[in-house]
């Protein structure tokens, strides 16, 4: 068996020490080839296929409920939970965890031609690592996050190999990748060229997932793999209005392409992919509330949680989540952008059913579209909820009367089964 350099492993072995204080003594986890040509993640000399889910300030007891294993993050102490704490209650839940090491973007401003710039972010690099590089729940460390975004510097690359090579001297035993916007033929020369020492590549799509087996075949990349972000159908991957709103899929759509990704690029590929992060195990606002994450921001759980239940425990759960269609507004879908006049009243519903049979209750709302510009996952502003436009938002068909300043709304419908499940659909519309 052929086994990378990097050796690493999270099995720990625990001596109680005067004062409470805990020892751990770590053993290597390893990215192995095997005899066939295939890859394996091992850890305590055993695979170790990763069945996890990237998290921003879920309910981690929830996640290992529904059977995952591993959780990543996109920097130190930058999400819901600061990275002690979160690799804390990852161990307590026999979860693992790939840490997210901050790494600055070109876009947002870096210049990688500046070399005490580049020297002080590593210094940032080298904390981060010796703080956790012992902890017992660690498994891998992702540097930085898609910093192939708009980038023109090739030298970025360069500082990401200087960290994976110093992330090898203070920590022989946790592997090192990069993540990947999309499969990018030119991030991917400059990662060959320039940054030898990472372990694996990791790779992030949305619908495009399921092309990401010919286009690693089509480039010629042989080494190992992840998938660390995979999910809904993207924003910039659907139909746009004609006055540039996203058309969102229902959340029942959503967990029909969260199947379809997972059994087209996931599931047949044995060889290169070591594991797997789908995205999102929270809930986020990125061009709308609902698009990305699994929960709404009111904590309940979507469609898309029923089917990564079923693809990490082999079974359906218990009670299952409402489905949906889309909305119709004024007898008219989204790809019809619909027009609407200030003052006129429009009748909108919503189909629904529940597996279980569950009473359902239904809530409406309107928002402002968003104006966002932001890439890459940036943090995004609310859009403003408009008021009184709907007479009864907790009917299953209401009238809508139009908001009187002209301009750009979108229509929330969200079902809840009273169970802690919900589904969501929305409608983008314009008022003339």
């Amino acid at each position: 068996m052929q086994r990378f350099p990097i050796i690493g492993s999270l099995l720990f072995v625990f001596t109680m020490l005067s004062g409470g204080e805990i020892a751990a003594k770590p053993v290597h986890v390893e990215v192995s080839k095997l005899p066939d040509g295939s890859y394996s993640l091992l850890r305590d000399g055993k695979p170790y296929l990763v069945k996890g889910a990237g998290v921003d300030g879920a309910d981690l007891a929830t996640l290992a409920a529904h059977g995952a294993n591993s959780i990543r993050t996109w920097s130190i102490d930058g999400g819901a939970m600061p990275a002690q704490a979160l690799l804390d209650k990852a161990h307590e839940l026999g979860m693992t965890v790939s840490l997210g090491i901050d790494f600055a973007r070109e876009r947002h401003g870096f210049d990688y031609d500046d070399e005490q710039a580049v020297a002080a972010q590593l210094e940032k690099v080298k904390a981060s690592v010796l703080a956790h590089k012992d902890h017992p729940a660690l498994l891998t460390w992702f540097i930085g996050n898609e910093l192939n975004f708009d980038f023109t510097n090739p030298k970025v690359y360069d500082a990401v190999n200087e960290a994976a090579e110093l992330i090898k001297s203070l920590d022989p035993h946790h592997p090192t990748t990069t993540t990947i916007a999309g499969f990018d033929k030119k991030a991917m020369d400059a990662i060959t060229r320039r940054a030898p020492s990472l372990d694996f590549v990791s790779f992030q799509l949305y619908a495009d997932v399921v092309n990401l087996p010919k286009y690693i075949e089509k480039y010629g990349y042989e080494g190992p793999y992840m998938i660390t972000e995979w999910g809904a159908v993207g924003h910039w991957e659907v139909y746009e209005t004609k006055w540039g709103a996203p058309v969102e899929t229902t959340s029942s759509e959503k967990a029909s392409n969260y199947a379809k990704s997972f059994v087209k690029a996931i599931e047949p590929e044995k060889k290169q992919l070591i594991g797997n992060y789908v995205f999102l195990w929270g809930q986020k606002q990125e061009r709308t509330s609902t698009w990305y994450g699994m929960f709404l921001d009111s904590g309940e759980r979507t469609e898309a949680i029923d089917v990564m239940h079923y693809i990490w425990k082999g079974k359906w759960p218990e009670n299952r989540t409402p489905r949906v269609s889309p909305i119709g507004l004024d007898d008219k879908v989204a790809f019809d952008n619909v027009f609407l006049f200030s003052g006129d009243s429009y009748e909108a519903t919503l189909n629904a059913v529940d597996p279980d049979g569950d009473k359902l209750r239904f809530r409406w709302e309107v928002r402002k579209e968003s104006t966002a510009t932001e890439v890459g996952g940036d943090r995004e502003v609310v859009p403003e909820e408009v008021l009184g436009l709907i007479k009864n938002p907790e009917a299953q068909k209401i009238t809508l009367k139009a908001p009187e300043s002209p301009g750009a709304y979108r229509l929330y419908a969200f079902v809840y089964d009273g169970k802690g499940n919900a589904a969501h659909a929305n409608f983008p519309f314009f008022v003339k």
